[in-house]
């Protein structure tokens, strides 16, 4: 393959006028007139470090914590509730329902456990997916009354050995 340079005459053709420059483009009527080219833009930029809040206090983390569960006037309302004495009985419905875990050891050794402690846990999961009202602040505070009393010190003893007191 030879290399051949172009000839520009073979490209516009000789004794040609040359082309004349387009037109300048006029904006139809009603138009605004076209703005002038912005000059350069100064952007000046001062960064301040943002101030790091203090870390909360272990009372103030606490009080955080519980409010987790409900408010302070639902806490003493539900416990209020739970701990008062039932009209015509003279009980509680704390103690009510711990003497009824209670009558479950006639059973046997894991029967409390199961009947004190599974309430507990599904009235903690309640409160901690949907937070605290009365009535679940005051189930919490009459299944706990039932979980410590299905705790025993003897159980272990029976449940290791088989040996019942």
């Amino acid at each position: 393959m030879t290399h051949t340079p172009i000839n520009p005459t073979a490209i516009i053709p000789p004794n040609q006028p040359p082309i004349p420059p387009a037109p300048p483009t006029v904006p139809p009527a009603g138009w605004p007139p076209p703005t002038p080219t912005p000059g350069p833009i100064e952007v000046h930029v001062t960064l301040h470090p943002e101030p790091v809040p203090p870390e909360p206090s272990l009372w103030a983390r606490l009080a955080e914590w519980l409010r987790r569960f409900g408010r302070p006037w639902q806490a003493a309302a539900a416990l209020t509730a739970a701990v008062l004495p039932i009209p015509g009985t003279g009980y509680s419905a704390a103690t009510t329902w711990a003497y009824t875990v209670e009558l479950g050891r006639d059973l046997g050794p894991w029967q409390p456990y199961a009947l004190g402690l599974l309430p507990l846990v599904a009235v903690l999961t309640r409160i901690l997916r949907h937070g605290g009202t009365v009535r679940r602040l005051f189930l919490l505070v009459v299944t706990t009354a039932g979980g410590w009393a299905a705790v025993d010190p003897f159980d272990v003893v029976t449940i290791l050995t088989g040996v019942t007191g």
